[in-house]
């Protein structure tokens, strides 16, 4: 991985009650690339990107975005740099329309403009498959379409650094393949830090992945490496596809 780094770790640590949930994590994520961060359940892959987002404090250790320290930032000042994600539990307004939830982030770059907010709107529905539902109620939508709309909200900021927490959970496989389709598009644009447990997407999508196991970094490299790599083989994918 000798391109720019976007993010790295350093050491970075969480400790719970003397049980370390990560320990000693350096980790970098080449600017413009997407990586896929894979593992077992429990190997602190939620943890880890807690303190990526600044909603979980770190123990120990350092996380850095474009080159700056962040550590003492909260998540809001991180997303204004430009680091926006979505949880594994959608957290969408479900009493608003689909627009209106696009429009309030993207009113976080855009400001008051409506004219621009609109045709970001417009522009980032349209990618994500729903812009035909623009002006249905979010809470009405499937589990796997609010999992679309909140990629959409992520996307109407343009972030730098975009990070999806399970985004395949609950959809059919018709919009999976399309959600691979999405991912493509947007390499060069943007950085996208994939967690995922469908095999099939990381590979699909990702140039990087980064192999977690018991709250540390087990193998990281290309999927061609971590495919053939047996210790990733023992530990995850020669047991279960469940990251």
């Amino acid at each position: 991985m000798d391109a720019v780094n976007i993010l790295s770790t350093k050491g970075l640590t969480k400790t719970y009650g003397g049980i370390k949930a990560n320990t000693d994590i350096d980790f970098a994520l080449p600017k413009g690339k997407t990586m896929a961060l894979i593992g077992p359940n429990g190997a602190g892959k939620s943890t880890f990107v807690g303190m990526l987002c600044g909603r979980i404090a770190a123990t120990s250790g350092d996380v850095f975005f474009e080159g700056q320290n962040i550590n003492a930032l909260p998540a809001h000042k991180r997303i204004s740099l430009g680091i926006a994600y979505t949880f594994q539990i959608t957290s969408v307004f479900a009493g608003l329309s689909l627009h209106e939830n696009v429009a309030l982030a993207a009113r976080r770059r855009l400001g008051s403009d409506v004219t621009a907010v609109d045709a970001k709107v417009a522009d980032v529905l349209a990618r994500v498959g729903l812009m035909d539902r623009a002006d249905q109620i979010a809470g009405d939508l499937s589990y796997g379409h609010q999992r679309l709309l909140e990629i959409a909200m992520g996307l109407a900021q343009d972030p730098r650094l975009f990070i999806l927490d399970e985004p395949t959970q609950g959809l059919a496989d018709s919009e999976i393949a399309s959600f691979i389709d999405l991912i493509n598009s947007l390499a060069g644009e943007t950085t996208i830090l994939l967690i995922e447990h469908n095999m099939d997407v990381v590979m699909k999508t990702a140039a990087y992945i980064t192999v977690l196991n018991f709250g540390e970094i087990l193998a990281a490299g290309t999927p061609e490496e971590i495919h053939a790599n047996e210790a990733v083989q023992a530990a995850y994918l020669g047991t279960t596809t469940d990251a």
